[in-house]
């Protein structure tokens, strides 16, 4: 508490005296305190609140406030690319209209830039239904969901994502950018050398982000000290790196991981290297650092030439996914290791995946460009691609061909059980021992959209692939960029899935009395909860449902 005054103090004092413009403002602060926790007293009067670098005034949607594109760092551009982010000074006038949002970061097809360090609040306008919850935000303030957005570090950006149905039950929900691809993950001789932190400059930004929360939050009516971050993909990944970084700790109370087990937990992965490997040999997946200086035309491996690289030439040519390094400081060790040892930020965790992970990306990769899956010889090749020589003779035939419908689901399958699946029940077995860990798995076959919807393109039917479970936190967003509508049994399995999700972000724990139980994993049960419409079951046959102990844990 001391601490939080100190910080108010010089909050108030840099605002106060070092803008003389920011006294105009700070007289409508005083004057309308009570909005500025975020609360708008009437339809007429916008959302303001009180920052660190001035005022910012939102605006009302969805029946809640919303905050956009504030600015959480110094723009990465020039000289600050490739460096640790810095702290935004003051908003021009020391007022933002925070009703756009900012810039995604720059990413393969001409989109975003440099300048994107930015993040949205969103707040509820009134208070909760629920008199304790009501009577913990005037003692304490409101817990926070701080979500980190999926693509394979190398895509993607907050804007999307529209929390409406998580605000509505009595929570502020942020949602960052941060750096992305080469300019977010890079690992270079040279800019090694300056002594700074290297290489994850993306889960810097996170950090960075998360300290302005701790800063700011309570502006908006939120507690500080009741953060539970949440991501999916790339997204669930960053909460597994979170968790394993030394300079994240008290930063959350609470994490939530959706499909962010890829790469990690099982021996055949090796994309997850040192610094040092990094820069120099780089991975399977990943070329190194000198590599890409290389190819950017940088022969000479210096910073300077490759910090005038244009950005857009940075980013052309990325691999798809990337991934973060052990740099011996953000990340002393991979997460697989530092789960296993107990050596992470020991918080309760909800971790999961979906049933049918892999065939989204079997989707993207051959139907959707007109070369689907349909012969057995089409899915050796495509078995031999995915899983390399070493593991492609076992696959096919633990996987063959004529045991499935469709070419599509026979290799979405060994995709699942193999890159997600099994991956997520390591990592949940290490955790479990440590802290509560609550497991899912979601189960909703007929996700949104309906394989109509691709005009007889998709082969095989979609299931529940990778990200459809974001609709039912999320209202209209889809990784095809196609309309979503959910039916009544699936809007159900919504509210179950926002009561689960809030209530941990609350209490550290899922559960309520308006939906069916969630018992913490224990590898003796090796229960998962099973989300499916309308209502979630426990369900036992994960295991062997994707081959875990029978095929992938053998290797």
């Amino acid at each position: 508490m001391q601490k939080r005054e100190k910080a108010n103090k010089r909050l108030d004092h840099r605002g106060f005296t070092s803008r003389l413009l920011f006294g105009a403002a700070a007289i409508c602060v005083f004057t309308l305190i009570s909005v500025a926790t975020a609360s708008a007293g009437s339809s007429s009067q916008r959302p303001i609140a009180f920052t660190e670098s001035g005022l910012v005034i939102g605006s009302t949607a969805d029946g809640g406030s919303e905050f956009l594109g504030i600015p959480y760092a110094a723009p990465p551009v020039g000289a600050l690319r490739w460096r640790p982010p810095k702290r935004y000074e003051f908003f021009p006038g020391s007022v933002l209209q925070a009703t756009q949002f900012g810039s995604a970061c720059t990413q393969p097809g001409g989109i975003g830039g440099e300048n994107c360090l930015f993040l949205n609040v969103y707040t509820p306008q009134t208070e909760s239904d629920d008199k304790a919850e009501s009577d913990d935000r005037r003692g304490r303030g409101l817990p926070v969901m701080f979500w980190i957005h999926g693509g394979g570090l190398i895509n993607g950006s907050s804007a999307p994502y529209n929390p409406a149905r998580l605000v509505k039950k009595g929570v502020i929900v942020v949602t960052i950018n941060y750096r992305l691809g080469y300019l977010g993950f890079f690992a270079q001789s040279a800019i090694d050398a300056e002594g700074h932190l290297n290489g994850n400059y993306g889960l810097m930004d996170q950090q960075f982000a998360l300290k302005w929360v701790r800063r700011n939050i309570a502006r908006f009516g939120g507690d500080p000290d009741r953060v539970t971050i949440f991501g999916e993909s790339a997204g669930g990944q960053s909460v597994y790196a979170q968790l394993a970084s030394p300079l994240a700790a008290g930063m959350f109370r609470g994490a939530i991981s959706e499909s962010g087990s890829y790469a990690e937990f099982q021996d055949y992965f090796s994309d997850i290297v040192t610094l040092a490997v990094a820069e120099t040999q780089g991975t399977t997946a990943v070329p190194s650092g000198a590599a890409i200086a290389d190819s950017v035309g940088c022969t000479n491996q210096t910073a300077s030439c490759l910090r005038a690289v244009p950005a857009s030439t940075m980013v052309a040519a990325e691999p798809f996914p990337l991934y973060p390094f052990v740099d011996g400081t953000l990340l002393t060790q991979t997460m697989s290791a530092a789960f296993a040892s107990g050596e992470f930020n020991q918080v309760p965790v909800i971790s999961g995946t979906n049933h049918d992970e892999y065939r989204l990306f079997v989707a993207l990769d051959y139907d959707l460009v007109g070369n689907p899956i349909l012969t057995s010889t089409q899915y050796d090749s495509a078995v031999n691609t995915l899983w390399g020589p070493a593991l492609a003779g076992p696959v096919l035939a633990f996987y063959p061909f004529a045991s499935y419908p469709f070419g599509g689901e026979a290799l979405g399958a060994s995709g699942t059980d193999g890159v997600f699946s099994c991956s997520a029940r390591i990592a949940d077995q290490s955790l479990a021992k440590f802290v509560p860990t609550y497991t899912y798995e979601f189960n909703d076959e007929n996700a949104p959209p309906a394989q109509s919807a691709f005009g007889g393109l998709l082969t095989f039917p979609l299931g529940a692939y990778h990200s459809s479970e974001l609709p039912y936190l999320f209202p209209g967003i889809d990784v095809f960029g196609l309309p979503v509508t959910l039916s009544s049994q699936q809007m159900q399995l919504s509210h179950a899935m926002v009561s689960y999700w809030t209530q941990f972000a609350k209490k550290g724990d899922p559960n309520s009395s308006g939906e069916p139980h969630w018992s913490p994993y224990g590898a003796s049960t090796d229960e998962f909860q099973s989300l499916i419409p309308p209502a979630p079951v426990v369900e036992s046959n994960f295991d062997s449902s994707h081959q875990c102990s029978t095929f992938w844990d053998t290797f």
